[in-house]
């Protein structure tokens, strides 16, 4: 029963993503496999954190949407989120539920949070930060920067980045309790908060220096600027920096991973 609930739950929310034009076909046949996945083998707290980093941050990606335009010119992955984007967020999590269900430790459940404190610090930080009136700052160098670029970071999207994170591990917990009818705490509720917003800002840091490295970028012979996208300013841009294979979705990934790793330890420590 809970895989027919999870499964209408998830075509529900994805249908009205793609309709807003947040998702695309593909991202919304993804997204309603996972979220069956998440509640069918999970419970609220995993459903209900995927279901608050997804609304948050099509929420955000659509405030002052015009000011952003020009920017999202440079980004491989914009608003519209595809089946890649989908999976590159939350795939990870998908395998966690499918783990904890069969082999049931709160491992699984600190490695969640990590990872999705990671992505919505992330995607918090893009779309705050890319407001920003102060120009980015290279995360590896530390130097001024063209807003777009990716690596770029600014403590408008730290912030963004923090709180984000903050609002996973707390709300986490609270689903935590909220699914388990357990008599919650308030020490447990500051701990799953520490989680959160350390992993997540760790991750999303993370996150950004791969992309001032190591992901794979494209120059623009136009702006002189390096961008994610194979065309730019009307003219088609050349291969730049990075490794070949290392594409966003990846390094989405792999930051992901470290967010997940750094939730662990703390986890260990902490509960």
């Amino acid at each position: 029963m809970d895989w027919i609930i999870g499964t209408l739950c998830a075509f529900l929310v994805a249908g009205a993503a793609y309709y807003k034009r947040s998702l695309t076909l593909s991202g919304s046949i993804a997204a309603v496999i996972m979220g069956a996945v998440y509640y069918g083998a999970g419970d609220l707290m995993w459903f209900g954190t995927l279901l608050l980093f997804f609304i948050t941050s099509t929420v955000l990606s659509k405030y002052k949407k015009r000011e952003k335009q020009e920017l999202e010119q440079s980004y491989a992955k914009t608003g519209n989120r595809d089946a890649g984007q989908v999976l590159a967020n939350g795939g990870l999590g998908m395998v966690l539920v499918l783990l904890h269900a069969i082999f049931p430790d709160p491992v699984w459940i600190y490695a969640f949070i990590g990872i999705m404190a990671t992505v919505t610090a992330d995607t918090w930080a893009t779309e705050i930060g890319s407001l920003s009136s102060k120009p980015p700052r290279s995360v590896r160098t530390w130097n001024i920067i063209p807003p777009g670029s990716s690596g770029g970071v600014t403590v408008t999207g730290n912030a963004a980045a923090a709180a984000g994170a903050l609002m996973i591990g707390g709300c986490a917990y609270l689903f935590l309790v909220l699914s388990s009818g357990a008599e919650g705490s308030l020490t447990a509720l500051i701990a799953f908060a520490i989680i959160g917003v350390v992993s997540g800002f760790i991750g999303a840091y993370a996150d950004s220096l791969m992309g001032a490295t190591i992901q794979r970028m494209y120059h623009c012979n136009v702006c002189g600027k390096d961008v994610e996208v194979h065309h730019h300013c009307g003219q088609n841009t050349v291969r730049g920096k990075g490794l070949n294979w290392m594409s966003n979705d990846l390094v989405n990934l792999f930051s992901s991973l470290i967010g997940g790793g750094i939730a662990i330890l703390l986890g260990w420590l902490l509960l």
